[in-house]
């Protein structure tokens, strides 16, 4: 491939990753702690769209456990979305032959 070639690849790739971070917004993944009792749902910005805590768990007693399974839904919410958002990436950068590992925008 001669090097004006490979500058419009660059450059349709380069569209195709804005055009993804652009619809990152659009993607809603839901992560949950406690068998349900508490869900969280989280676009692909990692924004927080909702919390939902089950009756049960608002007990003043229990104020420690749902912090913990606050903070265990938001991650499962974040492991969520970075394994779809690295799905979407993998789409724009599959046919660069990128190195293991290696993560775009640089």
């Amino acid at each position: 491939m001669n090097i004006a070639g490979m500058m419009k690849k660059a450059q349709e790739m380069q569209k195709k990753m804005q055009e993804m971070q652009d619809n990152l917004v659009n993607i809603i993944e839901e992560g949950s702690a406690g068998a349900g009792m508490v869900t969280v749902t989280m676009n692909g910005k990692t924004d927080v769209k909702k919390i939902t805590v089950s009756e049960e768990l608002l007990n003043p007693n229990d104020k420690e456990m749902l912090e913990d399974l606050l903070v265990a839904a938001l991650s499962d919410a974040k492991r969520k979305i970075d394994a779809r958002a690295g799905s979407e990436m993998e789409k724009v950068t599959g046919g660069l032959g990128l190195p293991g590992g290696m993560k775009l925008p640089f």
